[in-house]
């Protein structure tokens, strides 16, 4: 008998891509998909279960479907379609973690476990390291928000790995996840017409593609292959960094500088409306960046990524259309500024006086010793 594979959080866009890439894998016998809502969009073959992983019913699914390896997807940082606001978000997040995760302890059946994490665990401040290491701690732990819950998922993993030794345990960061159909709050703001940004700040930003996210999401839920290892904690993202200025002029759209304080005000009335979710973490993001290392992905979970960062960008940047400001046009404009400065640098350069040879310089200065030495 193949694997029988649950995945949480399969309402939303990304579970349901992963449960219908899931399923064509040869040694996957069966696959649930649970989630409090029905999905609107289709699972292809996987059975639906509605449950809301907050309540201890998650343990009798397990243990209905005889459940070898779960996926757990429903850790986010946005309600699904806007709805029910920040309180459940954290409690699908932390109480639900815990339910799974209590649930999975007590399951004989249970043979592995992935888990969909993001770097924003490391936090974003000033005093940061350039490059982030799964093993580098953060300057300043996360206080609210999404990163908080990331945080607070983990530390209940790593206290289920040491309760249930025998159990594969994979937990995977993501850098920001773009791409065509991305519904995150990073795909929100760069969606707005004008992005707003920190004045004085330019920071660095990783992306992953969601095709990449929902392979490495296939890597972890199955056995190693040969020379690999996917047990343990590994930094997710393409090649590569890009400025926040650059994803601005690629997307064709103007950012609108503010002072930090002003930014704050500017997110909650993003917030108020319900054209961003503008968080705290995300302005720290917009401010500081953050940039990961990924050596343990390509050396011991054995993964590649398919696109780097500028093409997971360039992806999502085609499928948002034109800004205001095309990128053609504006490259153009800038094109024709550094012809006219070149063009008025060589007027200046020939109209200026030409500046003796050093021939006439050495001539000058032995005809003046010379008569020095006359007088």
């Amino acid at each position: 008998m193949g694997k029988v594979v649950l995945v949480t959080g399969v309402a939303r866009q990304l579970g349901g891509r992963f449960v219908r890439r899931v399923q064509r894998d040869p040694e996957v016998d069966r696959v649930i998909g649970v989630d409090a809502v029905p999905p609107e969009h289709p699972l292809g073959g996987a059975d639906f279960v509605q449950v809301d992983i907050r309540q201890p019913s998650i343990a009798r699914v397990l243990a209905e479907y005889g459940v070898d390896t779960v996926v757990h997807l429903d850790v986010t940082g946005t309600p699904l379609g806007g709805g029910g606001g920040r309180s459940v978000v954290k409690e699908t997040n932390v109480i639900g973690t815990m339910q799974l995760l209590g649930a999975c302890q007590k399951s004989p059946t249970v043979q592995r476990l992935a888990v969909k994490s993001t770097t924003s665990v490391y936090g974003s401040a000033p005093r940061d390291p350039a490059v982030f290491t799964e093993a580098t701690p953060p300057k300043s732990l996360p206080s609210g928000g999404f990163a908080k819950d990331a945080v607070e998922v983990e530390g209940y993993v790593r206290g289920f790995a040491r309760r249930r030794p025998d159990v594969a345990v994979c937990v995977l960061r993501f850098a920001n996840i773009l791409g065509p159909c991305a519904d995150t709050p990073l795909a929100d703001y760069f969606s707005l017409p004008a992005l707003p940004t920190v004045f004085g700040y330019d920071p660095r930003l990783q992306f992953v593609h969601e095709d990449d996210v929902v392979e490495v999401l296939r890597i972890a839920a199955h056995e190693p292959r040969r020379g690999t290892l996917n047990s343990g904690t590994f930094n997710i993202a393409g090649d590569g960094v890009l400025l926040l200025s650059q994803c601005a002029r690629r997307l064709g759209r103007p950012t609108v500088p503010f002072l930090l304080p002003a930014v704050r005000w500017v997110g909650s009335a993003l917030r108020t409306v319900g054209m961003s979710d503008f968080s705290p973490e995300q302005i720290r993001l917009l401010t500081h960046g953050r940039v990961v290392r990924t050596t343990q992905m390509r050396e011991t979970l054995g993964f590649e990524p398919k696109y780097t960062t500028a093409e997971t960008f360039a992806d999502f940047a085609r499928s948002r259309g034109t800004g205001l400001l095309p990128p053609e046009a504006l490259a153009s404009a800038v094109d024709r500024a550094a012809e006219q400065v070149g063009r008025l640098a060589e007027f200046a350069r020939t109209q200026a006086p030409e500046a003796p040879s050093s021939a006439s310089r050495s001539s000058t200065a032995q005809s003046s010793t010379a008569s020095k030495e006359r007088i």
